[in-house]
């Protein structure tokens, strides 16, 4: 099985409607996808990247490798508790913390944040063609997602370092995503991403050309009713080399409230007789005008 690639280019010529169908069929079966001709400049992803592994090199790798879990698993301990991960996390929008972030320099601040302008514009992007191929007004999933401040946007940042016994300790365990879209800018060499498919593990291969891997996360479940579910994913540690992850979370504002778009909805809270009194005048007709019509009803608050 190949992981599906949405190739935003085809949007804007007669592969439209092919190209619509392929990302909903990413969203419903899989729960994830690449995405290429994504609009964010490739040589800019190069430079974040080159420059992330330089800061862990030069501030996180000495301390990392010093830490109580390496010598735990220096000892053949298996740690079933922890994550062999180095991270930090970079928060956005709506308030930036980048310029506390100890040691970073003021190049790698000012590339992130071009970097990230035009991720956000693809995950809006993205955010529409969902809800088009929900049905849904093409900006439900932002207004939504907008609390007092707007969307919350961050950054994890991870590395995976090499690691002298991966069947001890987890990259990171399984787990869904509790926001929204995420993006995933990830490393072109070493693998070790899994996610869930068809009760198997499905290995996703390192990212080559700088395509974007995303995965939907809990609150596009929710919004969709359940149509576009949220996969458990995990990365497994490896033996061969450091692998790099840039995941970048487009997520509704901390205050934004979130529940089922009401036009994925069925009917509730009706009297069976109701039902049958329009059942008699459209029972030839399709069902979905039917259990919209007493979805009207039952916000009108008729009954009999």
């Amino acid at each position: 099985m190949a992981i599906p690639v949405i190739d935003l280019a085809e949007l804007h010529g007669d592969k439209r409607s092919k190209t619509m169908t392929s990302l909903h069929e990413a969203c419903e079966k899989w729960g994830f996808f690449q995405v290429d001709n994504h609009g964010v400049d490739k040589k800019l992803m190069e430079k974040v990247k080159e420059m992330v592994n330089d800061y862990y090199d030069k501030n996180l790798k000495e301390q990392f490798y010093e830490s109580e879990m390496t010598k735990s698993l220096n000892k053949n301990e298996k740690i079933s508790d922890m994550d062999w991960e180095s991270t930090f996390f970079i928060c956005h929008h709506p308030n930036s913390n980048i310029n506390q972030i100890p040691n970073i320099t003021k190049q790698l601040c000012e590339t992130m944040e071009e970097y990230i302008a035009q991720l956000i514009k693809l995950a809006e992007t993205l955010s529409e063609l969902i809800c088009e191929n929900l049905g849904l007004d093409h900006n439900h999933i932002k207004q939504t997602f907008s609390g007092a401040k707007g969307p919350s946007i961050g950054t994890k940042v991870a590395i995976y370092p090499q690691c002298p016994n991966p069947d001890l300790v987890r990259g990171l365990r399984e787990h869904t995503d509790a926001g929204g879209i995420i993006l995933l800018l990830q490393d072109d060499q070493v693998p070790g991403l899994e996610f869930l498919k068809d009760g198997q593990w499905f290995r996703i291969p390192p990212s080559k050309n700088n395509t974007i891997f995303v995965n939907t996360g809990d609150q596009i479940e929710v919004i969709s009713n359940g149509k576009y579910k949220s996969v458990l994913h995990r990365v497994m540690a490896e033996k061969q080399g450091n692998r790099l992850s840039i995941a970048t979370f487009y997520n509704p504002g901390s205050d934004a409230v979130i529940s089922p778009a009401p036009e994925l909805l069925y009917p509730g809270n009706y009297q069976f007789g109701d039902y049958l009194k329009l059942y008699s005048t459209t029972k030839f007709l399709e069902k979905g005008p039917r259990f919209e019509s007493m979805k009207t009803t039952m916000v009108n608050g008729h009954h009999g």
